[in-house]
């Protein structure tokens, strides 16, 4: 009940106030916020994946406008010497308006990053694009084998069978990019799995069929027992350690972050950053009201 009270007035409050407890999940709203928050985790070791916050658009006008700016995030990430990638949303490009204009506006960006040998990663939003985007990442994977890996949900039940559709594109010497994470948007019972130690058992078992595949996995979660399961499938295949990666949202679990780095795992931060930030908030939480906990947790509780 309280979950739900918070989500429904949350769109209603203040943005002053929504900022003070979003601030340090959020690098800010311009590019150079972004920039100088990826470059401060950068000086501790950390890689970053540069993201514009955004997604669900109503016109191809706002579409153009988003790809430009995305050109604009790789062209100053560069020249800064930021070392880290980028991610964006397909629908954030019209996917759901004009599927063909959301890959040609994706191709460019995909082309720009692979001009500086660097990499995007699509996100993988809720299921009625799970087809379409993977579909998209097909297209470009073909055309930049090297420069575009995808987001897989383990809590989705067709998440492990789609690894193994992937096996047609992936090679030993250009291993197919695979960001895994448990999945945040609310899916019916049908497609996706919902108690906790369910997910985190497909997690792991969609991480062992990566390494025996020897794909590249990027292993998302702040989970220390799923951090924990990674460990020991990492060791079980002597898995090298340039062939895989943590990663983590930005200003959480920083006490967890640093011991994956201590640890001398390769770990990237995902830094999202934009003037859409006050409406993703309160759209993530309206769609997953079970987040208001973390809310509270972010107010009484940094990190």
């Amino acid at each position: 009940m309280l979950n739900k009270l918070i989500s429904n007035i949350l769109p209603y409050m203040p943005e002053k106030l929504v900022w003070q407890f979003s601030k340090d999940y959020i690098a800010g709203e311009t590019i150079e916020d972004a920039v100088n928050a990826a470059l401060k985790l950068n000086e501790q070791g950390i890689l970053t994946t540069i993201d514009v916050l955004g997604e669900f658009i109503k016109n191809l006008d706002e579409a153009e406008a988003n790809k430009n700016e995305y050109l604009e995030v790789i062209e100053v990430a560069e020249k800064a010497k930021v070392n880290g990638n980028y991610s964006l949303k397909p629908t954030f490009f019209g996917l759901l308006i004009d599927k063909e204009v959301a890959y040609q506006h994706i191709r460019e960006i995909v082309a720009k990053a692979a001009s500086y040998n660097n990499f995007v990663r699509i996100d993988m939003e809720d299921t009625p694009c799970t087809d379409m985007e993977i579909e998209l990442f097909r297209r470009l994977k073909e055309e930049f084998p090297a420069n575009v890996g995808l987001v897989l949900q383990s809590y989705l039940k067709r998440t492990h069978q789609d690894i193994k559709n992937f096996k047609d594109i992936h090679s030993e010497e250009v291993p197919i990019n695979f960001r895994l994470c448990k999945g945040i948007y609310v899916e019916p019972a049908s497609l996706a799995y919902k108690k906790y130690d369910e997910i985190n058992t497909h997690f792991l078992e969609d991480i062992e069929l990566m390494l025996k595949e020897k794909m590249y996995p990027a292993i998302a979660t702040h989970d220390k027992p799923v951090i924990d399961g990674a460990y020991k499938l990492l060791e079980k295949y002597n898995y090298p350690k340039e062939n895989y990666e943590f990663q983590m949202l930005y200003g959480v679990t920083p006490a967890l972050r640093q011991s994956i780095v201590d640890a001398g795992h390769r770990l990237r931060v995902y830094v999202p950053f934009g003037k859409h930030w006050f409406g993703y908030c309160t759209r993530r939480v309206k769609e997953n009201p079970a987040m208001a906990s973390v809310i509270l947790k972010a107010i009484f509780f940094k990190g």
